[in-house]
């Protein structure tokens, strides 16, 4: 047999199998094999190679063991007199395979070959040929040289610019996206080192082939695509991390301890730089929308002040300083916190919840107002033209920005919602008939069902992958069958999830499954319930603002709250302790010292949930459900409800 191409895929099903469509039709001219090693994948890739490909030799790990085992794996049951690595998001010519079998075959100083690569748009991949990684070829790329003297023979060493593109060269590195290896040669220097978990590990097997005797060469009479960052996403801080830490692990095991010494000078340096460049961009991407409303508002206040001080006093200084120093900042404060539990500043972008936060928020100054004494009271038409202002202004520059091709800016509802189901197949069905009956903007990817099965049509993987089922598929809402998923079936997962932004709904057996809403006063009938974990980041900070605002509240209004209570000394205590972070205000139905291990953990509560229906007494079942709901579906407004509710038992 004259080639072995192995193929290690993670995620990319699409692009693999563009990839095979190619290699097969390269196949006609020489005698060989595919070797398919999927590193886990959730996409689909297992049930397409077995539906398109079932010649494909197929090795389907449990777990991403990294690219470096994943070769191992397959070189391990090739049969070919070469081994062919390439990746999966390439496509070759028909005469790839046959051009390099030959050259090979008349080199027989060659151990190893690689071709012309470009990418998407038909560039060329300077990768293609590379060279060493010494300490000053790493300076000089690392440090952008090589990007600014692209020709330099000193300066761009690592990609070799002074190599024309267009003719065969040795040269010292070849790219592990198309590398033929001699079969003999790895016989004798034996695979990939599998210290490297991804990147790094092309650059020394390329290394220990010359260390044998043998030239690695560049072969540029035929060309190949590679998409370059479909696999591997080399637009990332991982990526940067994982390739400068294979840089490290090459020099430690191949330099002298000087040399090594100096490119981790080097590069420490530049991982560091990037991550503070990552993390800028994460920190500018999270304050963007809150300091440019601040300075909206308050542009907005310098204008309203002076308008209607002449509208109604006639007069431009009516107002004191204070009010615009102290006063509108204030303002501001709360209609930016109104946004914030809103779910304004989320991404995409929702016009809907900025305007209800933004009357939230005035809502929330125009009680305070009312509870201030008249010296400090300014005027409510301010207030008014405030949330006027800041609707108008807000939604206006959002409609402006989001004209400019940025997750930043991006509008929802531009785009389909992806959602998938967690169900058995026949559950599945029903659920996916009737939400596509109702024509919403939804796209139903695919199922996953609860009991770990993995085939199926429709079906994206087990329950186990889903963190990475929601990455890859770009999800942003899962439905849970009631049928198939037990309720802390559905904890455990939403826990799991609770740092990643996706929406939960629940589909339950009855009737139609897109009818009634979450309730804990009437629990167990729900149909389709949108689920809010109290696990999630912005419900437990929500819950901590609600905890200290009333209890402050509670405090600056003690001589009215003492009248009302039943117990003041343990209100007393208890205002502090929920100041202390030891209490809550509501929190789940049970007795204290006891500790509920299957829902999110939470403090102990002064009120729980059965208070709403003033019930002292239920049976285990119906405490446990009210619970489970509770913790799934959280609300400030249910807080809220319960705490007015039985304001009297606060002392309690």
């Amino acid at each position: 047999m004259d080639i072995s191409i192995i193929i290690v895929s993670f995620n990319v099903r699409y692009f693999l199998e563009s990839c095979l469509y190619s290699v097969y039709k390269a196949l006609t001219e020489a005698e060989g094999e595919v070797i398919v090693v999927d590193n886990n994948s959730v996409d689909g890739t297992i049930p397409m190679l077995t539906h398109k490909f079932p010649e494909v030799k197929l090795i389907a790990n449990k777990e991403n063991l990294g690219f470096a085992k994943a070769c191992n794996q397959g070189i391990a049951i090739a049969r070919g007199r070469y081994v062919l690595l390439l990746n999966p998001d390439t496509l070759i010519e028909e005469t790839t395979l046959i051009r390099s079998i030959r050259f090979m075959d008349e080199h027989p100083d060659g151990g190893a070959l690689g071709v012309k690569m470009i990418d998407g748009k038909g560039k060329f991949l300077p990768e293609s040929k590379r060279a060493l990684p010494t300490p000053l070829v790493a300076f000089y790329k690392i440090f952008g040289l090589a990007r600014l003297f692209p020709a330099s023979k000193t300066f761009n060493r690592y990609y070799l610019g002074h190599l024309d593109e267009n003719e065969t060269h040795p040269v010292e590195v070849l790219t592990g996206a198309f590398m033929m290896i001699r079969r003999s040669v790895l016989d004798k220097i034996g695979g990939m080192d599998e210290d490297y978990f991804m990147y790094g590990e092309d650059i020394d097997l390329s290394y220990r082939i010359m260390q044998a005797g043998y030239r690695n060469y560049y072969f540029p009479e035929t060309t190949i695509v590679h998409y370059k960052g479909e696999s591997t996403k080399k637009g990332s801080l991982n990526y940067v991390i994982l390739f400068y830490k294979a840089m490290l692990i090459f020099a430690g095991k191949h330099f002298s301890p000087q040399r090594a010494g100096f490119i981790s000078l080097l590069i420490r340096p530049a991982i560091y730089m990037r991550a503070a460049m990552s993390a800028g961009k994460r920190v500018v991407s999270v304050v963007f929308w809150p300091l440019l409303d601040i300075v909206l508002l308050y542009a907005g206040y310098l204008l309203l002040i002076p308008f209607w001080e002449q509208v109604k006093f006639h007069s431009t200084y009516y107002y004191p300083p204070e009010f615009r120093q102290i006063v509108v900042p204030a303002y501001i404060l709360i209609w930016i916190m109104g946004i914030w539990f809103s779910g304004g500043y989320r991404k995409p972008v929702r016009l809907w919840y900025v305007v209800r936060g933004l009357l939230a928020g005035m809502v929330a100054i125009l009680v305070i107002y009312a509870l201030l004494p008249v010296q400090l009271r300014f005027s409510r038409a301010l207030i008014l033209l405030g949330t006027g202002w800041g609707i108008l202004a807000g939604i206006s520059l959002r409609l402006l920005f989001s004209l400019i091709p940025d997750e930043l800016f991006a509008l929802a509802g531009k785009h389909l919602k992806k959602i998938i189901i967690i169900a058995c197949e026949k559950e599945y069905k029903r659920i996916s008939r009737f939400l596509k009956q109702l024509g919403l903007p939804i796209d139903i990817v695919g199922y996953v069902p609860p009991d770990e099965r993995k085939n199926g049509e429709g079906i994206l993987g087990t329950t186990s992958q889903l963190p990475e089922i929601v990455k890859i598929h770009h999800i942003r809402e899962i439905i849970f069958s009631a049928i198939d998923s037990e309720s802390n079936q559905i904890i455990r997962t939403m826990n799991r999830l609770s740092g990643i932004p996706v929406e939960f709904k629940v589909a339950l057996p009855e009737g139609s499954p897109i009818v009634g809403s979450s309730s804990v006063e009437r629990p167990g009938e729900l149909y389709l319930v949108e689920l809010n974990a109290i696990s999630q980041v912005r419900n437990r900070l929500k819950k901590k603002v609600l905890d200290i605002s009333l209890s402050l509240l509670f405090l600056l209004l003690l001589p009215v709250m003492l009248i009302i209570m039943k117990n003041r000394k343990k209100f007393i205590k208890n205002c502090v302790d929920i100041l202390k972070g030891k209490k809550t205000w509501v929190s789940y139905c049970r007795k204290e010292g006891e500790n509920i291990t299957e829902l999110p953990d939470l403090p102990l509560g002064v009120l729980c949930p059965l208070n709403l229906a003033d019930i002292s007494f239920a049976g285990a079942d119906v405490v446990q459900n009210i619970n489970q709901t509770y913790a799934r579906n959280y609300h400030v407004s249910l807080d809220l409800k319960i705490i007015f509710r039985q304001i009297r038992k606060l002392g309690s």
